[in-house]
């Protein structure tokens, strides 16, 4: 990720883009009495090794020197991806294998932790955290002009990216023109944040995801004939309000920009926007003009993120 910028604002570019601990105290020998957060425990909780695999890796360990992944990789029992998973688990940090949890493949944060996208990811949270969140701000908005320019993508993968930092995270999906999130988290629409600024439900439609302990996501509800007027209220700022005595960190996903108000009346409540481009679709002018607007507004744009697919 190449960064630029001012003492106004950053350009953030991206590059190319279960169950019981396992016990054996009593059926194993001695050698094998692992902890639940040893590795060799880890592993043979979630299926990739069995007893004999972790006594055969032991004795091949003692021998050798080597840690007991590294002895389990050279006796070619796991894969380097089975090590990671464990170790991901080791050190309590949130790391889904392809298809588990249910959610969809873009959610890179989650099924893809160790690529260059993600790696890039965690460079934007540095520098969000570094320029907008230190501040004792609590609340971003995503935003973009267009409509498939990658905002609701963005703002999913960095609720998580900052949930596995143990920053106590909340996605709200408040594109209540096309929603999006509850596709990502694979969660039910029914009850969302149209149901809490329309008065008939509570903070209770916040959904925790069990997977990250951190994450919890307000999907965008049933939605609404006048979804501006909705967002318009003073319920929703008094609600952003609430939550941030809640969360460390308040991420919104919006409805291009440029096709609707919703997002200029969001990043206000907000306090501020993050701009989400696209290579070879998003237009210079579109972003200008919503620059401006938001700008008029009194609503500051904090950076830019360039999406190159």
């Amino acid at each position: 990720m190449r960064l630029s910028s001012t003492k106004e604002k950053t350009t953030f570019i991206e590059p190319t883009l279960g169950g019981e601990l396992f016990d054996v105290t009593v059926t194993a020998p001695k050698s094998l009495q692992l902890s639940g957060h040893n590795i060799g425990a880890i592993l043979v909780d979630s299926g990739r090794l069995k007893l004999e695999d972790v006594e055969r890796i032991l004795r091949f360990q003692k021998e050798q020197g080597l840690r007991f992944g590294d002895a389990a990789l050279k006796l070619k029992l796991v894969n380097q991806e089975d090590i990671q998973h464990a170790l991901s688990k080791q050190f309590s940090y949130a790391y889904l294998r392809p298809g588990e949890g249910g959610f969809a493949s873009d959610l890179v944060a989650a099924y893809k932790p160790f690529s260059l996208q993600v790696e890039a990811l965690r460079a934007l949270r540095s520098q969000l955290i570094l320029r907008w969140f230190s501040e004792g701000r609590k609340t971003l908005a995503i935003i973009s002009p267009n409509a498939q320019e990658g905002r609701s993508y963005l703002a999913a993968n960095l609720a998580v990216i900052f949930s596995q930092l143990g920053e106590r995270t909340l996605l709200i999906d408040a594109n209540l023109r096309n929603p999006r999130q509850h596709s990502i988290f694979n969660l039910p629409l029914g009850v969302g944040l149209t149901s809490v600024l329309s008065g008939r439900t509570g903070q209770d439609a916040i959904v925790g995801i069990p997977s990250f302990a951190d994450l919890s996501v307000l999907v965008a509800g049933p939605v609404p004939p006048n979804p501006l007027e909705l967002l318009g209220r003073p319920e929703f700022s008094r609600l952003l309000a609430d939550l941030g005595q809640r969360y460390d960190v308040i991420l919104i996903d919006t409805p291009a920009g440029a096709a609707y108000s919703d997002a200029m009346t969001i990043a206000s409540h907000a306090g501020g926007a993050l701009m989400v481009t696209r290579k070879d679709r998003t237009r210079l002018d579109a972003v200008k003009a919503l620059s401006a607007q938001l700008s008029a507004s009194g609503t500051p744009v904090i950076g830019s993120v360039f999406n190159k697919y």
